[in-house]
C-alpha cells in the first residue's frame, strides 16, 4: 500500500518499486481517506500518513513526506508545501505563492532543496518502522521550464545539468531526486534488489 493520494507521487512510487515482489495499491485507488499531517517533521508525517494507511488498508504500507525547502525563505514552504497557497492550493498556485515570496531575491540566493522521508510498516503498531530520507538541491529559476515532473518540478533548477527537474525524463528524475535516494536506501533496508 502506497500511503499517497498524489497522482505524481503515485507515478514515481510505482517506477520506482517495479519489480518487486509485490501488488502496489494507493489510498486513492481504494477510496480511503487521507489523515491530517500533524508532524512537525517529514520524518513524522511519513509514519503518520504509513500508520494510518496500514489500519485502514490491513497491508504493509509506504508512506513519504516531502517537500521543498527555500534558504532564502527560511526553509519555507517546508512541511507545507502541499498546501503552501492555502489548503486545496493547486500547484499553480503554490508556484505563484513561491515566486512571489522570492520576487526581488537574486539567483544566488535561491538555493533550495527537495527533502524525502519515507516510512515502510508491516502492520499499523509496527514497533521498528524502516525510515529512509533522501536529498536533492538546487536553485529556484524565476520562470517555468519543462513539462514534466510535478510540483515545484518547472521551477526547480540544476546547474551541475542546467536543467530543471521537469526537464528530466522520469528514469533520470528517478535516478538523482530526493525520493529515489530515500526509496533507495529503504530498498537497501528491506534487502530488496
Amino acid at each position: 500500500m502506497v500511503a499517497s493520494a498524489n497522482p505524481g507521487k503515485l507515478r514515481e512510487f510505482k517506477s520506482l518499486l517495479e519489480g518487486l515482489p509485490f501488488e502496489l495499491t494507493s489510498l486513492a485507488e481504494l477510496n480511503l481517506p487521507s489523515p491530517e499531517e500533524t508532524g512537525s517533521s517529514f520524518l513524522e508525517n511519513a509514519t503518520l500518513k504509513a500508520r494510518h494507511a496500514a489500519h485502514l488498508s490491513g497491508f504493509t504500507a509506504v508512506a513519504d513526506d516531502s517537500g521543498l525547502e527555500v534558504d532564502a525563505l527560511g526553509g519555507a514552504p517546508g512541511l507545507h508545501s502541499a498546501r503552501y497557497a492555502g489548503a486545496g492550493a493547486d500547484d499553480a498556485a503554490n508556484n505563484a505563492k513561491l515566486l512571489q515570496e522570492l520576487r526581488g531575491v537574486p539567483m544566488e540566493r535561491r538555493r533550495a532543496r527537495y527533502r524525502c522521508a519515507l516510512v515502510f510498516v508491516s502492520t499499523a503498531e509496527d514497533p521498528a518502522p524502516l525510515r529512509a530520507e533522501g536529498v536533492w538541491e538546487g536553485y529556484i529559476l524565476e520562470a517555468p521550464r519543462g513539462r514534466g515532473g510535478f510540483g515545484y518540478d518547472p521551477y526547480f533548477w540544476l546547474p551541475g545539468l542546467k536543467l530543471t527537474a521537469a526537464e528530466l525524463d522520469a528514469d533520470a528524475k528517478n535516478r538523482l531526486s530526493h525520493r529515489g535516494t530515500a526509496m533507495r536506501a529503504l530498498r537497501a533496508r528491506l534487502a530488496l534488489p
